[in-house]
């Protein structure tokens, strides 16, 4: 698996693991400075196992009996061990008091164990890219678990409830291989609703997801493109993530660069296999008179309806005094 998040949840992610690993040393260091004072004896010990591999260099460099001196080195740094011990056993200590105690010991809270990355960088990643798509909304109040088939007419919650599962579905057998969705319908439907909830589910999963509106990601690329942001990683990410859900196709403010931009998206992780979702207002008959023929085409061709029916939910919800 591919772990394709954003310049953001790789420094957070850092920053995290980096703070971890001064947390544990500085953890390691104030245990040692108060327990050398109340035993000093340990701190002699500890001086005197420190120059080990000095002394080992000076037995070999000096020639003579170079083995029967390595065999009194260890036995004297054997002895020096257990007694380190038995003074760390009388003050009622584990035997690792006096060592750093890394959050992941595997990796020493680096992330990386022999140049790949550690699972705990991985969790940690994961971690950040859910809590970066929560800073968008909430993610427990647009969850499998909240959304409800009651706000629906009953004519149309049989069908309803068929995009309920096959959402649901979508979300915990996501793969590189799944197909791309496109979901339609009025607004207040639910169509932003199960596009974070199969975020989330997906994110947890450890993909990388990408979730934005149309309109503010085409400003952001618009702004990177004309040098007016210095941050230009948008459009990579875009193009590279696990799975990209663009939420309100169509109310974004359309001209040549956006539209070429769309179109670009689109078919580049067509080619490349990454999934992508699509929430939009409108018609295909409406998207195919406000882009291009060749988007509209990639869109009937290449991605599963979802029609969403019913009346307003948000409005529903308001009129019942329910936010």
């Amino acid at each position: 698996m591919n772990l394709h998040y954003s310049d953001q949840v790789y420094k957070a992610a850092e920053a995290e693991m980096t703070g971890r690993r001064r947390r544990a040393e500085q953890e390691a260091e104030e245990r040692r400075r108060e327990f050398f004072l109340a035993y000093p004896r340990a701190r002699e010990i500890e001086t005197t196992l420190s120059k080990t591999a000095i002394l080992t260099a000076r037995a070999v460099l000096g020639g003579g009996n170079v083995r029967e001196k390595l065999t009194e080195l260890k036995t004297a740094n054997q002895a020096l061990q257990n007694e380190l011990s038995l003074i760390l056993e009388t003050a009622g200590c584990p035997k690792d008091h006096l060592e750093i105690r890394y959050t992941c010991p595997a990796c020493g809270d680096t992330g990386y164990i022999d140049g790949r990355m550690c699972s705990c960088m991985k969790q940690l990643l994961r971690e950040e890219a859910y809590k970066e798509l929560n800073a968008i909304t909430p993610l427990s109040l647009s969850s499998f678990e909240t959304f409800s088939l009651s706000y629906y007419p009953e004519s149309v919650q049989q069908s309803m409830e068929r995009i309920f599962l096959n959402c649901r579905r979508y979300a915990e057998t996501f793969s590189s291989a799944s197909p791309n969705l496109i979901m339609m319908g009025n607004t207040g439907l639910g169509k932003t609703h199960l596009s974070l909830a199969i975020a989330a589910v997906v994110t947890q999963k450890g993909y990388g997801v990408v979730y934005g509106s149309v309109n503010n990601l085409v400003s952001k690329l618009e702004k990177e493109h004309f040098g007016r942001d210095e941050d230009n990683g948008t459009l990579e990410s875009l193009l590279t993530c696990d799975l990209l859900i663009l939420d309100d196709l169509g109310t974004e403010f359309r001209t040549a660069f956006s539209t070429a931009e769309l179109y670009n998206i689109v078919n580049t992780r067509q080619m490349a296999k990454h999934p992508t979702i699509i929430s939009t207002n409108l018609t295909m008959r409406e998207l195919e008179a406000a882009y291009s023929s060749r988007f509209t085409s990639r869109l009937i061709a290449d991605y599963v309806r979802c029609l969403f029916q019913g009346e307003d939910i948000r409005q529903k919800k308001r009129m019942m005094g329910q936010s």
